[in-house]
């Protein structure tokens, strides 16, 4: 019988407490290139609720420095060296070839057999649009929207090519613009041979080979990148601006604060053999020029302006600088603009040359190309920049951009909506 307590019937029997919902299991797969490619998964994996999605992450260790102390289950990964990146890049040969894509096919299997994941995420991990469709799962792909097929660019800019040296850069670029469509079809044709053997339809040119997946995250703002009206599953979230834990050298508070800083990095894929040259004719500047060389330059000793570490907090280095000198690869850069500092890019390939050209157009940087880099260029050029306000008022424009799209934020609401 049921009994009555205060005017209420209570049942004989309370029901069982109520079951807290399984996680979601999400995997990140970083294909270990550069840094950024391992750091940005990092951070997103890291941004999810522990309660609610259960992480884990695929990397090879090149950048392992990258992911010390993740909150996750750590997963190794086969990915081709930095070294092989950088030189098909600087060659114009396609990436990756079919035989290496199969076997990340392959690798990937076997990952996404062993985790199960309710969702995959990757960041230039070509081959999940192969593996992630035969398992079933769907497939979030990271990247850049200067990438995407649906870009709005007038004309594209010529990455630092053998050709450029042999007829000049205005040449280049028109014989560039106008073999742009084959060129992009060969350099996508190795992922559409491995989708038809697996009986998948090919995907189109390198833009669709660098950007597809059930849904595809831009990392960028559409202030920046502008682009045409997108489908529903392509959506910018904004820029990770991410930095490994760095403390400040012991030179740190020792910087006069009556010149001007300029923060030089050339990160993980710049053209390290410059550094030694551009700091020596950056050093004949009225400035401070912090210099962080990321382990590949021994400098020996530099001139008494110079300021300079394996390493530096890129953050506060471009928070103290008035200009900034990287590769113009985005993670630099985009760094240095949420600072609200302007950037000059010496850039090689096309991933950076395109991120200057678009950061060129929003008047927040200036573009040097490497292989014409001279010391009286350079000097001019730094010169004007630190001479000129309208640098950093484009940049601090950029930073209020940012501010106004997290990625973070935007990568939750992301995962709320599709699990």
């Amino acid at each position: 019988m049921p009994r009555l307590t205060l005017g209420r019937t209570m049942p004989d029997t309370l029901p069982p407490p109520a079951t807290p919902a399984p996680r979601r299991r999400i995997l990140f797969l970083a294909e270990a290139v550069t840094l950024a490619h391992v750091a940005r998964p990092r951070v997103l994996a890291e941004s999810l609720d522990p309660a609610r999605y259960e992480v884990h992450l695929a990397a090879a260790a090149t950048f392992d420095t990258a992911l010390q102390g993740l909150r996750g289950q750590r997963w190794p990964l086969v990915s081709i060296s930095p070294g092989r990146f950088i030189e098909a890049l600087a060659a114009g040969r396609p990436i990756y070839d079919a035989a290496t894509l199969e076997a990340y096919v392959a690798a990937d299997l076997a990952l996404l057999d062993r985790v199960r994941p309710d969702l995959v995420v990757g960041d230039f991990r070509l081959s999940l649009a192969v593996s992630a469709p035969l398992r079933g799962v769907p497939y979030a792909a990271l990247t850049n929207a200067h990438w995407s097929p649906y870009l709005r660019l007038p004309r594209w800019p010529v990455p630092d090519l053998p050709l450029v040296r042999l007829v000049g850069e205005p040449i280049a670029r028109a014989l560039f613009n106008q073999v742009r469509p084959a060129v992009f079809w060969l350099h996508g044709r190795a992922l559409n041979r491995v989708r038809r053997r697996h009986g998948l339809p090919p995907l189109g040119d390198l833009r669709h080979a660098y950007t597809w997946g059930n849904e595809t995250l831009y990392l960028d703002v559409p202030e920046l990148v502008p682009t045409d009206p997108l489908p529903a599953n392509h959506r910018f979230i904004g820029p990770i601006l991410w930095e490994p834990p760095q403390a400040v050298p012991p030179w740190w508070d020792q910087i006069p604060a009556a010149r001007p800083c300029v923060y030089l990095s050339l990160g993980s894929s710049g053209p390290a053999r410059l550094l030694p040259a551009l700091i020596e004719a950056l050093a004949t500047l009225p400035i401070s020029l912090l210099v962080a060389t990321a382990g590949r330059a021994n400098l020996g000793r530099v001139p008494a302006n110079v300021y300079a570490a394996d390493y530096l907090p890129g953050s506060a280095a471009a928070r103290r600088a008035v200009l900034t000198i990287c590769n113009g690869g985005s993670g630099t850069v985009y760094q240095s603009l949420g600072e609200g500092t302007p950037v000059l890019g010496i850039a090689t390939n096309l991933d950076q040359h395109l991120t200057m050209a678009l950061v060129s157009a929003a008047g927040a940087g200036a573009l040097m190309r490497s292989e014409q880099v001279s010391a009286a260029g350079l000097c001019r050029l730094v010169a004007a920049m630190l001479a000129e306000p309208r640098w950093g008022a484009a940049a601090a424009q950029v930073a209020e951009w940012f501010k106004g799209r997290s990625a973070v934020a935007g990568f939750r609401e992301f995962v709320e909506h599709t699990l």
